[in-house]
């Protein structure tokens, strides 16, 4: 059996959020597709139905907004079954051509936070392991090579290589299809550090070097990395990070910190305890 890597990405158009993240989070095969059917269990006991029915997806920018915090803040509580009539009337509204009521805003606000930390729930009861690697909204240096793989993507499959190593398993890498140049030219980096490194090539022991590309509306796991990206790069930081948090947020990625790999690892013939998740200040220096 196998392990997938489920993969995207987080704040590289350099806007809005407050790092670039590239990870996501790796599951047993033969938990996926029971995870699969409990996410879905879980979307239409919150919603009463699909967000994919309204071109709509499980990704943080969807679920954890300023205005969706601000519609769950507007009214108390609300029992799960009104709450879900009124999430699936809001989903309604626009088809229906009209503007939601306040009642529908608050009960749509609160199926979201609910619905995200139940998701992360998911992934923790089904063994499912976070890997991320951050780095600061860097532009790359004039002159550095676009041949090789980014010092923080090599750290990210190096520890996605310590668990395969761990549990005796083959890993898979399954990414979100984006830009197809840019999609490439990461292929292209990648096939060159699998291949024409030392290291890389120890490391196709266990990693499948050639990654599955599937479009995020179509994988539910590609969704589910997404948010658990959005929760590390809003909420979670690590010594040496000094960017603000958005404090509405830290109870969520304190969950995704809890599901984060840990083990052993090793360089230069030495064993030392590593996590999951890293910081990488400079992704274009010297290792």
């Amino acid at each position: 059996m196998s392990w997938l890597l489920f993969m995207d990405e987080s704040g590289h158009d350099h806007k809005t959020m407050p790092y670039e993240v590239r990870g996501g989070f790796a599951l047993h095969a033969c938990k996926v597709w029971p995870f699969i059917l409990a996410l879905r269990t879980l979307e239409q006991s919150t919603f009463g139905a699909y967000l994919h029915e309204y071109g709509t997806e499980i990704k943080g920018c969807k679920l954890l907004t300023k205005d969706r915090f601000k519609w769950a803040a507007q009214g108390s509580k609300i029992e799960a079954a009104a709450r879900r009539k009124h999430a699936l009337n809001f989903l309604n509204s626009s088809t229906q051509g009209r503007a939601p009521r306040r009642d529908e805003f608050t009960a749509f606000g609160q199926a979201c936070l609910d619905f995200a930390e139940g998701v992360i729930l998911l992934l923790q009861s089904h063994g499912a392991k976070v890997f991320a690697s951050i780095i600061p909204r860097v532009s790359k240096p004039p002159g550095t090579s676009a041949d090789y793989l980014r010092r923080d993507h090599v750290y990210l499959f190096e520890r996605f290589f310590h668990l395969l190593e761990q549990q005796r398993d083959q890993g898979l890498l399954v990414m979100d299809e984006t830009d197809h140049a840019s999609d490439r030219d990461f292929v292209r980096r990648m096939e060159r550090y699998f291949t024409s490194t030392l290291t890389g090539r120890q490391r196709t022991q266990w990693i499948v070097p050639v990654p599955l590309f599937v479009t995020s509306e179509m994988a539910y796991g590609v969704q589910v990395a997404d948010l658990c990206l959005y929760c590390i790069n809003c909420g979670l930081r690590l010594p040496g990070m000094t960017e603000p948090t958005r404090p509405e947020i830290e109870s969520f990625a304190w969950l995704v910190e809890r599901i984060v790999w840990r083990g052993e690892g090793y360089r230069d013939g030495k064993v030392f305890k590593t996590q999951g998740i890293c910081f990488v200040p400079d992704p274009y220096g010297g290792r």
